[in-house]
């Protein structure tokens, strides 16, 4: 059984790695910086060049996707990290809640990027601008303001789309993004009746709202409809007619990502064996489950923690050391002791996690690799999420506990983030968007963390080598900001 899941899962990462590869075969792709702006540009013309924005706590691998369908549709895509994303070292900065603020510098950094994108070589002067999510308002803006009329917005949502402006605009939106749909709808009445699907025209102005079907937020990136959308609605505003197949990567990415995950079994496999630690008595485990969840929101809720370039990071780093704190001290208390200090299973946790998993969502998902300021970063979520998981790892005795006890313990963290979030919103929404993150997680190296613990019995190993991938997680992830 071991050797057949091994083999199947090389031959799952074998062949996702090769066909995600196959889809960059051909393209020209060369990376550049304009200020401190990291480029990568797609294509080499000649021809018009579109300027590509991701999203909130996105980068540039999350929009590879278009970039490779339009370059090979003949466009020079040029795909940017914003401020405080991916591997752009300078924080986001200014008034999030004015368009004067954030908005209007994130508009600065875009401008200078479509001005790199006009000197490119081969770039005959002619823009197009495609976004998703939080990108959507600010190339909108840019486009109104620049009078650029050829706009892509995936996910979009902005209140700066008027009976004439953008004078051509796409709005493509996941199936499940209903609220992002009616938005899309209503920039189509402004010109005139139409349902999604339609094209509507009044006079310069020409407006479309289409539906990638059964895909949500992220996964709308992803979609083959959305990609031919696209590239149909930038073909038609520039008349051109190229149209190659589009970029297939979801799909590729998927298979890749699940024969990681099953490779961890039997890497798991390798751990010699050791014998589960004790069960927590049940009333300590409920103790030690549900006091810490209830009472860390009500400890910090009077404490400004602010000393992170991270939005919500500083108090996600405390709150997790508090609970883990409380956690451990009840279990202390009830004659319950750390063990499984052993190297082993947390160097296999650690190389899987980290080298890996981590280095495979870097070339092809999302910015893994920290740049410099992002060290520190990740030292100071870590220094908590370890505290906290070594708190699970002895509750779920490092896997082996029943899945009630394995999901209480999981739901008692998010659950008291839960609560937070909940005593102060206004202060810490962003912690909403860090807890499907912490989802994920669970899903992923979650899964390999309970390998390894089940075989091992190393609860210490098992909670230190979760905590800092965690930690390394959230430290890449959400965007760095000064609001300095």
């Amino acid at each position: 059984m071991r050797l057949l899941t091994t083999l199947v899962a090389l031959f799952a990462l074998t062949i996702g790695v090769f066909q995600l590869e196959q889809e960059r075969a051909g393209t020209p792709r060369q990376t550049a910086q304009v200020g401190t702006t990291p480029v990568t540009i797609y294509g080499a013309g000649p021809g018009p060049a579109v300027v590509i924005a991701h999203g909130f706590a996105g980068s540039r691998q999350l929009m590879e996707g278009y970039a490779l369908t339009l370059a090979r549709a003949g466009y020079y895509a040029v795909s940017f990290d914003f401020e405080g994303h991916g591997r752009n070292p300078i924080p986001m900065s200014g008034d999030v809640t004015q368009i004067d603020g954030t908005t209007r510098l994130l508009m600065d950094e875009t401008r200078r990027v479509i001005d790199f994108a006009r000197t490119l070589p081969g770039v005959d002067g002619r823009i197009a601008l495609l976004g998703h999510s939080m990108a959507t308002d600010v190339i909108t803006r840019v486009a109104v303001a620049d009078k650029i009329p050829t706009v892509v917005g995936i996910s979009m949502f902005s209140d700066a789309v008027s009976s004439t402006e953008p004078a051509r605009l796409l709005m493509i939106s996941g199936q499940a993004e209903s609220h992002l749909r009616d938005a899309a709808l209503n920039a189509v009445s402004l010109i005139g009746p139409g349902d999604e699907g339609e094209t509507v025209a009044q006079g310069s102005t020409i407006r479309r709202a289409v539906v990638a079907p059964g895909v949500e937020h992220v996964g709308v990136l992803y979609s083959q409809t959305a990609k031919r959308e696209a590239l149909a609605w930038i073909n038609a505003a520039f008349d051109r007619d190229i149209t190659p197949p589009v970029a297939a990567t979801g799909a590729w990415i998927l298979l890749t990502l699940a024969g990681i995950v099953a490779l961890g079994w039997p890497l798991a496999r390798a751990v010699p064996h050791g014998a589960a630690p004790p069960a927590v008595p049940a009333r300590t485990f409920w103790l030690a489950t549900l006091v810490p969840a209830l009472v860390t929101p009500l400890i910090l809720a009077p404490f400004e923690l602010r000393f992170l370039p991270v939005l919500v990071a500083d108090y996600l780093a405390v709150h997790a050391a508090v609970y883990g704190i409380l956690t451990l001290a009840i279990l202390r208390i009830g004659g319950v002791r750390l063990t499984g200090a052993r190297i082993l299973p947390l160097a296999l946790l650690l190389l899987w996690g980290l080298v890996l998993f981590g280095g495979f969502l870097d070339r092809y998902v999302a910015s893994f690799f920290p740049t410099g300021p992002r060290i520190t970063i990740i030292a100071a979520i870590s220094f908590g999420t370890i505290l906290a998981l070594l708190a699970e790892a002895t509750l779920t005795q490092a896997g082996s506990a029943s899945f009630t006890r394995k999901t209480a313990a999981r739901i008692s963290f998010l659950g008291s983030l839960a609560i937070a979030t909940a005593l102060d919103f206004e202060r810490l929404f962003f912690l909403l968007l860090i807890l499907p993150l912490i989802g994920l997680f669970y899903a992923s190296f979650g899964v390999m963390g309970g390998w390894v613990g089940r075989r091992s019995g190393a609860v210490v190993a098992v909670g230190a080598g979760l905590g800092l991938c965690l930690g390394w997680a959230l430290g890449v992830s959400f965007p760095m900001f000064d609001a300095g």
